[in-house]
This record gives structure tokens, C-alpha cells and sequence, in this order.
């Protein structure tokens, strides 16, 4: 046990330039009891706590949050966009539970570490543990959120008998996760400087990340006052979302803008170091040879980029939340029919466009993504208070939270009717201005609509004939289930025959 504490100092204390901490790290030592003698040490083993984040958000998973929804589709040879999964065959869902349940790890031997170091003042110490505790809590949200039920702990793994005891820790009801991570936060948001993510130094998480953690997890499990109160925490740090630019804050390209709460950080410096991802490839218009995609040249992509099977929008996203001829500005980015005037040769007589380049990395180096990809953004929040003031039964401000997106955008105000409309195009609304930010399938699932939106809307032979309603949830891998001495299952696969 005390090699694996080692190792895990070791892994801490790397330097994570990929989240643009300019920090430096200092040396590994041999003991993670010596691992926490200065601030700077401090902050290493945070920036470790991100290193997990890399192997997750790859175009595997696009593929199972966004291409497997009622919006997009991908006929990609990677299985995961088949739903071509099982418990025997967990895909991308293993990398998913490794480095979740990594963070999850890494954080709690943060927390513990700064929590007992003595040489941090009162300041020092809350910002580092509100940012290691929202980091900690999105780790959860991803893990319950992708596989519902799952096993929780917070303790730091100190001997064999508290390892022991978590390798056989049973799934734990997913509200009850949520509910543990909103107390934590709780405790610790309101002790460190109320600021957005673009005011922090490096960009480093703070309130504004624990904030929307507590709301994602909160309508998770339908406390609607509660997400409302930390989105309320929110607009009070953001201001009116009509002060951020659609543009500079949409694009992937753009990083770190103003109205950013998380973004997934890449960087590419050509001949150097780099840390990258390939989303991209899947979100490009094909490339046939030269700066040529799909029968354009379009300069600004540059002629080297590697192009996969092409992600698109389903029928029903194309034609009727963002019809071509629409005059909302999103679609201007969201999807792609033409680039500068010219339609793409494909498209000529299609009935969907491709990505559009709110995706595209500029100057992509063969498969070397270096754009920011954007988790959560204000606008994200704006839409939550709207959905909870629907919930709540007060139609005025969830028509008022709706419309600031849809103006924003350039499209006219909503008219109230019924709470039932007011539901659906809250929805739709979120479809809309998050498209592919890696949410939509976790939408739809916790609204409980997954399976007959997927059925009904989404575009892919293969995957209509691979769906079940259990694949709402990835399965936990069966070599975890076997791990945990089998108090770990997987019922819902079970009943299909899996």
C-alpha cells in the first residue's frame, strides 16, 4: 500500500499544462506526508486532480453523450455510436469508470492533504478546496450521470483496509451521491471570492464551477429550489448573459472566454509539447485532399487535418429546432450547409448539413484537436433557472430566463400557453444552444424521455436496431463487478438478456 501512495503522489504532482495552470510543479518526494510543505506543492497535487479529464473527453465520448440523442448522429465505426454495448462489452464506459473513479481518487487525497497542511493560510486553503471539491463533484455528476447508480466515497485511500473496504462498496442510490456532493460544496462555496472562471488567475475553477455542480446535480434529482439558488449565485457573479458575445463565447476555437464556467483545456504548439484531442475529426466536414472538404476550400482549416466519419445533425434537429432558413444566429455555428456562399458538394440535395464551425479547429495538424471544448457555460445556467421556475409552477420568470437565450440569438420572445409547451420548449431550447457540449443525451435521460426520443428522432439504421431501454445507462464493466466480489451488478442489462 505505501508503493501505491507513492505512485499517487508521483501522479499528483505532475504539472497539467493542458489546463493552462502556469504553476510550477515541484519534485515528487517519497512520502505524500511530504507532499504538502508549501502552497505550491499544494496546488501541484490539484492540477493532477485534472489529468483524468484527458482520457474522457475524447470523440468516444461525443459519441455516447451526443451522437446516440435525438439531435445528432454518427455512423461511425466506433461502437459506442452503435449502442452496440453490454456489460461483456462496456466500450468507451470503461475508460469512463477508470479515470472517474481516478478523479475521484486523486481528489480525495487532495482534499485530506490540503485540509491537514499547515503552512496554507485560511485563503489559500478554501480556494484550493473549493476547486479540488468541484472537481471532486464533477466527477460524480459524469460518473452518476453515465452510469446512474454508482459506488461513493470520499475517504482517502490510506491502507489496505480502507481499499479493501471501497473495492467492494455496492452501487449507491445516485440522489443520494448528489445530495452528498451539494452538502460538500455547499460548505466551502461561500468562503472563497464569488468570481467567474475568467477572472481567476489561469483560469482556475472556483465558486463559479461549484455553483453550477450544485445546480447540475440538484436537477438531477428534481430540487428545484436548490438548483435554482446556486444559478441565482451564478447571475449574480455573471451579470445579464446579453453582456457575452454569442460569437466569442460559442466557438470552440475561442478559449477561456468570459462567459465560460469549465472548458476542457488542449493546447498545440507546432515542433513542441502538446496535449490535444480529436473531437474535431468527427465534427469536420470530409477533407479529400489539399484545404478541399466536401468539394470547398476552405483556407482557414488548413491541409492537413484528419477527417473521420462525420458527425451530423438528425433530421428532426435540422428541419425543425434549427431549420436551415432560420434567422436564429446559432445555426450559423451549430451547423454547417455552405462556407462562404458555396453550398458543399454532398449537401446539394441532402436533407441535413454537417457540423458547423463551432466545432472546427482551425489549421488542424492530422488528428491534433487543439480547440477548448466548453462544458459549461452561463447560458447553461440561464436555462436551468428557467427549467426550475417551470418546475416551480411560475411561468413569468421561466419565460423570461428562456427568452434571454432565444434574444440573445436573435430570435423573438416566447409567448406563455400551457406548462406543458413551456416544457417542451425549454428543451428544445437547450438543444439548441448547447448542441454538442456533451449534454444532451444526460438531458434526456434525467427528463426520463431518453429512449422514445432516440427512437423517434434519431437518424442511424444500426443504432435503431442495437437500442434497448437500458442503454439509457452505460453497464458497469463486468471485470468491476467481479472486482467488487459481485456486490456491483448489472439488473437493468440483465433483463435484456446481457
Amino acid at each position: 500500500m505505501k508503493t501505491y501512495r507513492i505512485i499517487l503522489a508521483i501522479f499528483c504532482a505532475a504539472a497539467f499544462s493542458a489546463c493552462s495552470l502556469d504553476e510550477e510543479s515541484t519534485s515528487a518526494v517519497s512520502t505524500p506526508e511530504n507532499f504538502f510543505r508549501s502552497y505550491q506543492e499544494c496546488q501541484s497535487v490539484v492540477n493532477g486532480c485534472y489529468i483524468p479529464l484527458k482520457s474522457i473527453y475524447v470523440y468516444n465520448y461525443f459519441l455516447a453523450t451526443e451522437c446516440v440523442t435525438d439531435v445528432i448522429w454518427c455512423a461511425s465505426g466506433t461502437l459506442d455510436a452503435q449502442l452496440d454495448i453490454s456489460p461483456v462489452k462496456p466500450r468507451f464506459g470503461a475508460n469512463v469508470w477508470q479515470q472517474g473513479y481516478l478523479g475521484v481518487q486523486r481528489c480525495n487525497f487532495a482534499v485530506k492533504g490540503i485540509g491537514e497542511s499547515t503552512v496554507l493560510t485560511d485563503a489559500q486553503r478554501n480556494e484550493l478546496l473549493c476547486e479540488v471539491k468541484a472537481l471532486r463533484g464533477f466527477y460524480y455528476w459524469t460518473l452518476t450521470s453515465f452510469f446512474g447508480d454508482v459506488p461513493f466515497y470520499f475517504d482517502d485511500v490510506t491502507d489496505d483496509e480502507v481499499l479493501e473496504r471501497i473495492a467492494v462498496l455496492p452501487r449507491m442510490s445516485a440522489a443520494e451521491t448528489r445530495d452528498k456532493v451539494i452538502a460538500d460544496l455547499k460548505e466551502i462555496v461561500s468562503l472563497v471570492p464569488q468570481t467567474r472562471t475568467y477572472d481567476n488567475a489561469g483560469n482556475r475553477l472556483g465558486a463559479a464551477m461549484a455553483y453550477m455542480v450544485i445546480a447540475k446535480m440538484a436537477v438531477w434529482n428534481q430540487e428545484w429550489e436548490t438548483a435554482l439558488e446556486a444559478c441565482k449565485s451564478l447571475e449574480k457573479i455573471y451579470g445579464p448573459l446579453s453582456d457575452y458575445d454569442l460569437e466569442e463565447n460559442v466557438l470552440w476555437r475561442n478559449k477561456n472566454t468570459p462567459e465560460s464556467i469549465f472548458e476542457i483545456q488542449h493546447i498545440y504548439v507546432d515542433g513542441g509539447l502538446a496535449y490535444t484531442s480529436n473531437v474535431a475529426c468527427v465534427c469536420t466536414p470530409p477533407r479529400r485532399s489539399g484545404s478541399i472538404y466536401d468539394g470547398i476550400d476552405i483556407p482557414e482549416l488548413g491541409d492537413e487535418a484528419t477527417t473521420w466519419q462525420s458527425a451530423q445533425p438528425c433530421v428532426y434537429y435540422c428541419q425543425g429546432l434549427m431549420p436551415k432558413m432560420t434567422g436564429d444566429l446559432r445555426a450559423l455555428y451549430n451547423t454547417a450547409w455552405t462556407y462562404d456562399g458555396i453550398t458543399f458538394t454532398s449537401l446539394k440535395n441532402n436533407t441535413r448539413p454537417w457540423m458547423g464551425p463551432k466545432f472546427w479547429c482551425p489549421g488542424m495538424k492530422t488528428t491534433r484537436d487543439s480547440n477548448n471544448y466548453k462544458i459549461f457555460r452561463y447560458a447553461d445556467a440561464v436555462l436551468l433557472m428557467a427549467e426550475c421556475y417551470c418546475e416551480l409552477g411560475d411561468s413569468d420568470n421561466a419565460v423570461r430566463y428562456l427568452n434571454m437565450t432565444r434574444n440573445r440569438a436573435g430570435v423573438k420572445d416566447y409567448v406563455f400557453r400551457t406548462f406543458p409547451r413551456l416544457q417542451e420548449e425549454i428543451r428544445c431550447e437547450r438543444a439548441r444552444e448547447l448542441f454538442g457540449e456533451f449534454q444532451r443525451k444526460f438531458d434526456l435521460v434525467r427528463w426520463g424521455i431518453w429512449y422514445d426520443a432516440v427512437v423517434a428522432y434519431n437518424d442511424y439504421g444500426t443504432l435503431q436496431n442495437n437500442i434497448k431501454p437500458c442503454h439509457e445507462y452505460y453497464p458497469i464493466p463486468d471485470v468491476q463487478v467481479v472486482y467488487s466480489k459481485h456486490n456491483l451488478d448489472n439488473n437493468a442489462y440483465a433483463k435484456y438478456g446481457m
